[in-house]
C-alpha cells in the first residue's frame, strides 16, 4: 500500500506541476511580447546605473552611453579615472550581455525589435590608444555590429558609436570600421559623409539659452528645427546633452521641444521617467527618424 501512495503521489505532483507553473511562463511571454523598444531612449551616463545595460533595457531603451578609460592593456568602464575597477569592463559590462541578446533574439537586442540598437563608447584616455585597442576588441563582435567597410554600411544588431576623445583621422584611414564618428556642431552642414558620421552631438547649454521655462524662443526653434532637417536631409541624427534632467516641468519642456523637432535621442539619467514620457508622448515610439537604408538614398 506504501509503494501505491508513493506513486499516486508522484503521479498528482506531475500533473500539477505544469499548472503551477503555467501562469509564471505566460508571465515571461507576456512580458516580452509586450516590450516596446523607445527607439529616441539614450541612457546617458548608462554605466552609473545599479545594473549598466540591463536597467536600461528593462526600460525599453536602444541607446546606452559607456566611458572608457585604457589601464593596463583593459577597457575598463568609468566616469573618471580614479574609479575605474578591474571588474567592471566594457566586455564584460556591455559586449558580452549585447552578444548574449543578439544570439537569443534571433539578431536583435530587443526580441523582434528590426532596428539597430546604439552603444556610445565616450573615450575618456588617449584617442588613439584607446581606440586602437577598442576596435581590436570590437572585432572579435563583428557578428553583432554594424559594420563600415569600402562598398558602404552593412548594419547589424548593434551599431557603436565612438565619443570622447575621437582620432578623427585614425578613423577616417581606416579600411574597415566596427564603430562610426560621433560629430559635433562644428561638423554641421559640412561634406563629411554619413556613413562615417552618422549624428550630430553636442552640449544643449553652448547652442541654446532656454533651459525650459516660459516658452521657448521662437528664434532658437527655429535654430533646432533647421538643425534637425539641415542634419536629416545629410542623412544624420542629432542628439544634445546638457539638458535638464530633474522631473521638472522645465525638463518636459524642453523634451516635448526636442520631440516635435524631431531629434533622434533624448538624453536622460532617469529611465523610467523618459520611458513614460516616450510612452505617452511620441506618436511613433519604436520608429526612429532615419535608418540606413535611408541614408543610402541621401
Amino acid at each position: 500500500m506504501k509503494k501505491w501512495g508513493l506513486l499516486l503521489t508522484l503521479l498528482f505532483a506531475a500533473l500539477v506541476s505544469p499548472l503551477t507553473n503555467a501562469p509564471a511562463a505566460a508571465a515571461a511571454q507576456e512580458s516580452e511580447e509586450d516590450v516596446l523598444p523607445l527607439a529616441k531612449a539614450h541612457a546617458h551616463n548608462d554605466y552609473e546605473h545599479d545594473r549598466p545595460l540591463l536597467d536600461a533595457l528593462s526600460h525599453d531603451f536602444t541607446s546606452v552611453e559607456s566611458d572608457v578609460w585604457l589601464v593596463d592593456g583593459e577597457l575598463l568602464v568609468a566616469h573618471d579615472k580614479e574609479d575605474v575597477d578591474p571588474n567592471r569592463t566594457l566586455q564584460s559590462l556591455y559586449l558580452d550581455p549585447l552578444m548574449e541578446k543578439a544570439k537569443k533574439n534571433s539578431g536583435s537586442i530587443h526580441p523582434g525589435y528590426k532596428h539597430e540598437f546604439i552603444l556610445w563608447i565616450d573615450i575618456k584616455s588617449d584617442g588613439a590608444e584607446t581606440y586602437q585597442a577598442i576596435h581590436k576588441q570590437l572585432r572579435k563582435y563583428q557578428s553583432m555590429l554594424t559594420k563600415f567597410t569600402p562598398g558602404g554600411v552593412k548594419p547589424g544588431a548593434v551599431t557603436v558609436y565612438i565619443s570622447g576623445n575621437r582620432p578623427r583621422d585614425l578613423m577616417e584611414n581606416q579600411k574597415v570600421r566596427y564603430a562610426a564618428y560621433d560629430g559635433r556642431m562644428s561638423d554641421f552642414g559640412t561634406e563629411v559623409s554619413n556613413e562615417f558620421m552618422p549624428i550630430i552631438s553636442d552640449n544643449w547649454t553652448n547652442h541654446f539659452t532656454w533651459t525650459g521655462s516660459g516658452e521657448m524662443p521662437e528664434a532658437e526653434r527655429e535654430k533646432l528645427y533647421t538643425i534637425v532637417s539641415t542634419s536629416h536631409a545629410n542623412g544624420q541624427k542629432v542628439r544634445f546633452w546638457a539638458t535638464p534632467d530633474l522631473p521638472t516641468p522645465q525638463r518636459e519642456a524642453i523634451w516635448q521641444e526636442l520631440l516635435k523637432a524631431g531629434v533622434d535621442f533624448i538624453n536622460t539619467d532617469d529611465l523610467a521617467g523618459l520611458q513614460g514620457f516616450l510612452t505617452e508622448y511620441d506618436p511613433q515610439p519604436a520608429e526612429p527618424h532615419i535608418t540606413w537604408e535611408e541614408t543610402k538614398q541621401k
